[in-house]
């Protein structure tokens, strides 16, 4: 472990050096551990194996609190084994207690991007500009390099929807490895299925309008042209319509309309128009 490139033993002398100003070149995770801590040994070899691994993605910075009590209070240690990660000169996550491997991996992979996430990102944006072959290319391209990439799953899901197959993406979502579905790209893909599936049967919104110059209550009708308004970006009058919905006929299709204002707050997430109408939304619920 002491010859090991990717792992350093930290003190107070050099911690501003390999953990503060070394976190800004790649992540540094900081193991605070003691002699007399049993679990603390157990942890050490899976960290040593991970950074062996990882191949220089990050550095395991060791610090035995027991020598080094100054650190340990500055960063507030009260238990062992504390790991912390730091990126940018700050900490900006940690763990306590010698998890299972496969947890610390999902911890890493959190915070340490994988070589092909650079391929995703680039075919992100060739999906985003309309080139789906050459999306395809560069998500076949990163599963080559890293097939265990899990948000290769969520680029295929992206290609899915681009293509317009609706109904495959909607079940293909709900499959997402569990780590990706919080991520703010699944839950604005989830709006943007949403609305698609609203519309594969929809008049044009031209009709829509015209339907509701004559009956202003008709749901469907509301609903569909909130649909047409946030496939074209159109998301201020689409949340408009769909508060109005909402105080008038909460049981359309099971709360449509306070989902559907939900599921916009996620694709633009955030901003001074969600903040606008999610106090709007609350005012009319309560």
């Amino acid at each position: 472990m002491a010859d090991s490139p990717n792992i350093v033993t930290v003190t107070t002398e050099n911690f501003q050096a390999v953990v503060l100003e070394g976190s800004f070149d790649r992540p540094i995770l900081v193991d605070f551990w003691a002699d007399w801590c049993a679990p603390c040994r157990m942890l050490m070899p899976i960290l040593a194996n991970l950074a062996a691994e990882y191949r220089g993605r990050f550095i395991l910075a060791k610090v035995n609190t027991e020598e080094q009590q100054a650190l340990a209070a500055e960063f507030g240690i009260r238990s062992l084994p504390t790991v912390q990660l730091f990126k940018s000169g700050q900490p900006v996550d940690q763990f306590m207690g010698a998890l299972p491997e496969g947890q610390i991996r999902e911890f890493l992979d959190r915070h340490i991007p994988r070589a092909s996430d650079g391929l995703l990102a680039q075919a992100q944006g060739l999906l985003a500009g309309g080139d789906l072959a050459g999306a395809r290319a560069l998500i076949d391209k990163a599963r080559e390099a890293d097939p265990e990439n899990a948000r290769l799953a969520l680029a295929e899901l992206q290609l899915m929807a681009a293509r317009g197959e609706i109904a495959e993406a909607q079940e293909a979502i709900d499959k997402l490895p569990i780590e990706l579905a919080g991520e703010p790209e699944v839950l604005a893909l989830r709006g943007q299925l949403r609305f698609a599936t609203a519309l594969e049967d929809a008049p044009p919104e031209s009709d829509l309008i015209a339907r509701l110059s004559e009956d202003p209550k008709d749901s469907l009708a509301r609903y569909q042209l909130a649909a047409h308004q946030v496939v074209r970006g159109d998301y201020a009058s689409a949340l408009e319509n769909l508060l109005t919905l909402m105080k008038r006929d909460r049981t359309f299709q099971e709360d449509a309309a306070r989902k559907g204002m939900l599921a916009i707050f996620d694709l633009l997430g955030g901003g001074d128009l969600v903040a606008g109408y999610r106090a709007k939304m609350m005012n009319a619920l309560y």
